[in-house]
């Protein structure tokens, strides 16, 4: 028989304290029954002795220190599980908010997830296309791998995981048991329209499950909102064998909200006001990708960020570089010449790509053409900075040539449509045709069979005029 605690001993923004408990456990589920018979639940979020602290997930207004009656579930927050998620949308904390009902679950699970033994982890292969270009040939998407987005405020971060959602692909099965679930924590409510439609339009729809937690729901429903999506991924990709990518905008409204709820609990204040265990919290999201043996199924995550004042060495940027296993970063300056995606070509990378492109899974002079432009281009930021020095017009020849390679770079290579979808062939072929544009002894990372092959300079000349 459960027991029923009345009254509360203390309320403190969205923490309640409740005296003399006994028999519950950290992060146990409770239901609070106010005096008007509405009810909303909490959390066990610390344990001190027999008092223990509870967040309240709907807010702690309205509560009553007197006749408020709490009564404990005895297992923490669980999600309920289906096939029937796919095209539909939920609150940040799992109550389906399309109108559509309640979905009728096949399983409950715990939305902060079972470890993965390390040692039943299968390496990362093979490639999620999305069509985008520089991600795709520079940056490639490794199914399992976790690849965050570094953006800045005001950036097209939001244009470009719509994008993402609407395009990706897996690499061989041609797109069937592939999905995505989206979390969205802290959005404004035209953002999250803007989700909503651009899917809807684009036919997506069912194939989305999305986590909706809006700018303003409660900051504890914030830090729920990943955990949710994770959990519905995780049982999509190793219980019903489907590849899952997961996209999170935006992590730093997560870890805002966090800091908020560390600060009303009194602990002590780590980097920049965020709290000491910001690291492992983070980390407990980001492992949870992934493939495991004995599952065809994967977990692919793309967390988006935006860096405050756009400084990449701010805690939260700078802890998911530590953790994640590369970063695709949007550049303002490209934003601010028209370029999109304004992605950032140097400072980004996918340090799992190397065993997921090539013969058998791209084509294979996927790697080689990588290399060539990275190489290029990191040439061409040289040859800018010595032009703003002494001039273009004293430049060396091949100098100029580079500078030249770069507007076209940017211009064909980096800059595509909103709605244009390339294929990998189609990328790598373009990326052939602007290694064109430069003369044979500046390829030095492609070997001779590949440049008989595919340089071709006239035909540049007549593509780039």
């Amino acid at each position: 028989m459960s027991i029923q605690y009345i009254g509360l001993s203390e309320i403190n923004g969205p923490l309640v304290a409740l005296d003399h408990v006994k028999g519950v456990g950290y992060d146990e589920i409770a239901n609070i029954r106010l005096s008007d018979g509405t009810e909303r639940i909490g959390r066990i979020v610390e344990i001190s002795g027999e008092k223990a602290i509870l967040q309240v997930f709907e807010g702690t207004k309205g509560l009553s220190l007197t006749n408020t009656k709490t009564s404990f579930t005895g297992k923490p927050m669980e999600l309920a599980l289906s096939e029937e998620m796919l095209g539909r949308v939920f609150s940040g904390s799992g109550k389906p908010i399309d109108g559509l009902g309640d979905i009728y679950p096949e399983k409950f699970a715990d939305i902060n997830g079972k470890p993965l033994n390390p040692v039943s982890r299968t390496y990362p292969r093979n490639y999620i296309r999305t069509g985008i270009s520089s991600i795709d040939c520079l940056m490639t998407l490794i199914r399992g791998q976790k690849l965050p987005i570094f953006s800045g405020s005001g950036l097209s971060h939001n244009k470009l995981a719509v994008q993402i959602v609407r395009q990706a692909k897996i690499a061989d099965e041609n797109g069937q048991d592939f999905a995505v679930v989206f979390g969205a924590m802290g959005v404004k409510n035209d953002v999250a329209d803007y989700f909503k439609k651009s899917f809807a339009e684009s036919g997506v729809q069912q194939k989305v499950v999305m986590f909706m937690n809006l700018s303003n729901d409660p900051i504890i429903e914030r830090i729920l909102t990943p955990r949710c999506a994770l959990t519905a991924a995780e049982y999509l990709a190793f219980e019903k064998n489907m590849h899952i990518l997961v996209i999170l905008t935006d992590i730093t409204s997560y870890c805002e909200a966090l800091r908020e709820f560390s600060s009303s609990k009194g602990e002590i204040p780590g980097r920049k006001g965020y709290p000491g265990y910001l690291y492992s919290d983070l980390a407990s999201l980001y492992e949870r990708a992934g493939i495991a043996e004995g599952s065809t199924g994967s977990v692919t995550q793309i967390p988006i960020l935006t860096m405050p004042n756009d400084d990449i060495t701010h805690p939260i940027p700078d802890l998911t570089g530590y953790i994640t296993e590369g970063q695709i970063v949007l550049d303002r300056s490209l934003d601010q010449t028209g370029i999109y995606p304004s992605i950032s070509i140097l400072p980004s990378l996918s340090r799992l790509m190397k065993d997921g492109i090539g013969e058998g899974y791209t084509r294979f002079d996927h790697s080689s053409v990588a290399n060539q432009l990275f190489a290029a281009y990191a040439k061409v930021q040289d040859a800018r900075a010595l032009a703003s020095v002494i001039g273009e017009e004293e430049l060396s020849e091949v100098d100029r040539q580079y500078m030249k390679f770069g507007v076209q770079f940017e211009k064909y290579f980096i800059t595509q449509g909103f709605n244009e979808d390339r294929s990998i062939e189609e990328t790598l072929d373009l990326g052939w045709a602007l290694l064109s544009l430069l003369p044979v002894s500046e390829l030095d990372r492609i070997d001779e069979d590949m440049l008989n092959k595919y340089y071709d300079a006239e035909k540049a000349l007549q593509m780039f005029k």
